[in-house]
């Protein structure tokens, strides 16, 4: 092999590097629109949570009873179990009301807690009145590639029909016709 075969195989592996690491941040964008106004689409998202997010969804060691995000930056998103413990699942990294909040998703793709940041992923959700008195809810999950060797698995379990589109489904469900999450 010559010095300039040396060279385009190094650029062919840093290309290949590259584009599996670009493929692994990949973010999931998932939308729906709902008929509910700004402050009250808001208001169930995050307050209501427990109202409309599936109670199968958790990594907690036992039944969850509960699930909540507090209402602040800095806040945790959590559950609580049957079995009275509390199950850490996020951290609230922005909170705009009623426009945006920003949610570590502190979740492996073993579906155990990461207590670091670092190797957490995040999901923006951003809400936009439309003209008709509905909103517009679009969710971006990214940063995949802090989930390292997980990263594909991650992103691949959120994106299926039933991760994130089908809790914005839920989401609207709840919203729209006042039905609790089973």
């Amino acid at each position: 092999m010559t010095m300039t075969d040396s060279a385009a195989a190094a650029a062919a592996a840093a290309a290949a590097a590259a584009a599996a690491a670009a493929a692994a941040d990949t973010p999931v964008r998932q939308s729906i629109t709902v008929r509910a106004g700004l402050e009250r689409t808001f208001r169930v998202f995050t307050a209501e949570f427990d109202s409309w997010w599936p109670r199968s969804h958790h990594i907690g060691s036992s039944p969850m009873t509960k699930a909540i995000i507090e209402e602040r930056a800095g806040g945790c998103c959590y559950t609580e179990q049957a079995d009275g413990t509390e199950c850490s699942w996020g951290t609230v990294l922005a909170w705009e009301p009623p426009t945006r909040v920003v949610l570590a998703w502190q979740i492996t793709h073993q579906w155990g807690y990461e207590p670091d940041l670092a190797k957490s992923s995040e999901v923006e959700i951003r809400f936009t009145p439309i003209g008709d008195g509905s909103t517009r809810v679009d969710l971006e999950h990214r940063y995949f590639n802090r989930h390292g060797a997980g990263a594909d698995a991650m992103r691949e379990s959120v994106g299926k029909p039933d991760g994130w589109g089908g809790l914005l489904k839920l989401f609207a469900q709840r919203i729209e016709g006042g039905e609790d999450a089973s």
